[in-house]
């Protein structure tokens, strides 16, 4: 007989309820799964979700604690980390980004090597410029 592992919604309470059927990040077992988080806000109640900034310093950042908010609430921290996907809206930002993400993991104290990354050009609604999902493997 085998266990089957219980697949577990994971919702900060800093995130608003996804606006479409799906979770902002799932766990099964020692998998932790984040779904492509933009440069939001925190919630708040009875607010629309408002982005970080109309720059992409600040919606990178944001969108990292955003990012960070679930694998903490998953178990996880950055160090767990297998992938991240990097959705941009401009090629032209690719660079900065670049830069950004590579000061805000310096900061972090990481104990594991950095994790793989793919970064790809997509539409996002009027505003947002950048999303990322990560991966997680704890333990």
């Amino acid at each position: 007989m085998t266990d089957k592992l219980e697949k577990i919604a994971i919702t900060p309470a800093t995130h608003t309820a996804p606006p479409a059927k799906f979770s902002h990040g799932v766990r099964k077992g020692n998998i932790l799964q984040v779904a492509g988080q933009v440069g939001f806000l925190p919630a708040v109640e009875g607010q629309a979700p408002t982005p970080a900034g109309p720059t992409l310093r600040e919606q990178t950042l944001q969108t990292f604690a955003n990012v960070k908010a679930i694998l903490e609430e998953g178990g996880a921290s950055w160090d767990d980390v297998m992938m991240m996907r990097v959705y941009l809206t401009d090629t032209g930002h690719f660079a900065e980004m670049n830069a950004i993400y590579n000061a805000y993991f310096e900061k972090q104290g990481l104990t594991a090597p950095a994790s793989a990354r793919t970064t790809v050009y997509v539409g996002l609604p009027a505003g947002l410029l950048i999303e990322i999902d990560a991966l997680a493997v704890l333990g």
